[in-house]
């Protein structure tokens, strides 16, 4: 009887375990429409779509897992979820702490300002506010091109935060994703009175080589599933699908 009870136990912990490895905990960053965001109290989004057609082909579960940007790549050390997928970019600094997996989008960044400043380049905002996220690309690039140039560079926990400051009048503008900036901002009432400036800016030591998933070194077999699966899914036609369904472009970029 009491090999049967061992053996059941046994069995149910194994089904358990099996349940368990289903699921992928997948962090995000719901602040940044329209990449990730909330509607009706739930994660949506591109990102939040790619991730779950990617947890598809792989045979997983997507369990989202809610986590603010300049903590993400510590929670994914400290083993909070297993993969980030929320638009991170791809860049030699973050390589020296974590993997990634090949892109999946790639988007440049913008400087974006009132329309009536005339913009020609950092210098042209000495003295002025510019918002960024922190731990973001954009911070980097505004701390090592506008702060030099005298720009005042005021970082944040969250890319929303800084659309709010700037709506109250607190700064002059920011430095963002094209896209998301203007989806998240430009095309609401509160940015009728800004727009972008200068270039695309994709410059690798700042801005990486696209937005990849973030994983945790030694995570090879997992991130070989993910390689296949964008590849898979950018050939099947359910990439083109989910880009269509926010942007009117190949967001996959170059």
């Amino acid at each position: 009887m009491k090999k049967l009870l061992l053996a059941l136990a046994l069995c149910t912990l194994g089904v358990t375990s099996f349940a368990q490895a289903k699921d992928l905990r997948v962090a995000i960053d719901p602040t940044y429409e329209p990449f990730t965001f909330k509607q009706e109290g739930k994660p949506v989004g591109f990102d939040v779509d790619i991730a779950n057609a990617l947890c598809e082909q792989i045979r997983r579960k997507c369990v989202f897992v809610e986590q603010g940007w300049d903590s993400m790549i510590p929670g994914l050390m400290a083993r909070k979820y297993d993969v980030i997928i929320s638009s991170m970019s791809i860049t030699e600094d973050r390589q020296k702490q974590i993997d990634f997996t090949d892109k999946y989008y790639n988007t440049p960044s913008r400087v974006v300002t009132k329309k009536d400043l005339k913009y020609t380049g950092p210098a042209s905002l000495k003295g002025k506010k510019i918002g960024v996220l922190k731990a973001s690309t954009q911070e980097k690039y505004a701390v090592g091109e506008l702060k030099p140039a005298g720009v005042d560079v005021v970082s944040y926990e969250a890319q929303d935060q800084v659309y709010l400051d700037i709506k109250a009048g607190r700064l002059d503008g920011t430095v963002a994703d094209h896209v998301e900036v203007t989806g998240g901002f430009l095309n609401k009432p509160e940015g009728k009175d800004f727009e972008l400036k200068g270039e695309d800016l994709f410059i690798p030591k700042y801005f990486g080589t696209g937005a990849g998933i973030g994983l945790r070194k030694g995570q090879d077999a997992l991130k070989g599933e993910l390689n296949a699966a964008i590849k898979a899914i950018r050939g099947n036609g359910t990439y083109k699908k989910i880009n269509d369904k926010y942007f009117k472009f190949d967001v996959y970029g170059k």
